[in-house]
């Protein structure tokens, strides 16, 4: 007879301790309250709440572990399946310890044109990857590229970046300095700061406050649109069909080419290999 052999499949969750169960216990009651009243339940309601609590997690364990996902999924009426294919999708969830710096590179177009690669390899050379202090990664666009190059930390944004300054700043970060970010107060833990993505309070001096005005790179577009008199085009009233009213010969030009096929390839628009 053979012998049964087990195999177990990813990671065991192990229980959270009671006082730390009983704390996120209270929070994630806090949160899927926000979503599903309690004169009326609604489970499919109350699922929006997996985002926050999965920043809730994060704020104990410093990334979405095995035992994470699964306090998720039994908050929510989930399957373990689920809480994992949403935590995988979303880039701000962490599937590997974090430390209390996450240093964020942008290395899209503009800001990889502008320097990120640049910097990116000199922060992989500076940094020590088992550095539990500073975690270092790529970031997507954040839509700051008028300050191009950017790098994030804890999803603060430091504009205009040099491989230097960014050497100055890991440096000032693992020293315990004090650090500000271009916009916004001082930088907290990304623990600290992932409850705050839960939806709790920013208890920060200054955090919420109203105020700050748009930077020169962000307003160079409407300066130059003001000084050689550029005008948005008028805008038309639609039909019914939602389309803006053509004169007749547009019409019918537009008519008569709407069942052509696509142009084939030209000399400025090589066609695929093998075709």
């Amino acid at each position: 007879m053979s012998e049964r052999v087990f195999l177990q499949l990813g990671t065991r969750p192990v229980p959270y301790p009671d006082d730390v169960l009983a704390r996120l216990d209270a929070d994630a009651i806090d949160i899927i309250a926000r979503y599903s009243s309690s004169e009326a339940p609604n489970p499919a309601m109350a699922r929006s709440a997996l985002l926050p609590l999965l920043h809730l997690v994060q704020s104990h364990d410093g990334y979405v572990s095995a035992t994470g996902i699964e306090f998720c999924a039994i908050k929510l009426g989930l399957t373990g399946a689920e809480v994992t294919a949403v935590s995988t999708f979303y880039s701000m969830y962490r599937r590997e310890p974090t430390g209390d710096y996450l240093v964020g590179v942008c290395t899209n177009t503009l800001c990889a044109v502008m320097g990120g690669d640049a910097i990116m390899d000199a922060l992989r050379e500076h940094l020590d990857p088992s550095d539990e202090t500073v975690t270092l990664t790529h970031l997507e666009c954040n839509a700051a590229c008028d300050y191009a190059p950017v790098v994030m930390v804890n999803w603060e944004f430091f504009d205009n970046q040099t491989p230097e300054s960014a050497r100055t700043l890991v440096d000032a970060l693992r020293s315990g300095s004090e650090v500000t970010p271009t916009r916004g107060v001082s930088l907290c833990t990304f623990k600290e700061t992932e409850r705050i993505l839960a939806g709790f309070p920013d208890e920060r001096l200054g955090a919420v406050e109203a105020g700050g005005t748009p930077g020169a790179p962000t307003l160079a577009g409407l300066r130059v649109a003001q000084r050689d008199g550029m005008r948005a085009p008028s805008v038309h009233t639609p039909t019914d069909s939602g389309s803006a009213p053509l004169g007749s010969e547009e019409a019918n030009a537009r008519e008569s080419t709407k069942e052509k096929p696509a142009p084939a390839p030209t000399e400025s628009v090589p066609p695929e290999k093998g075709h």
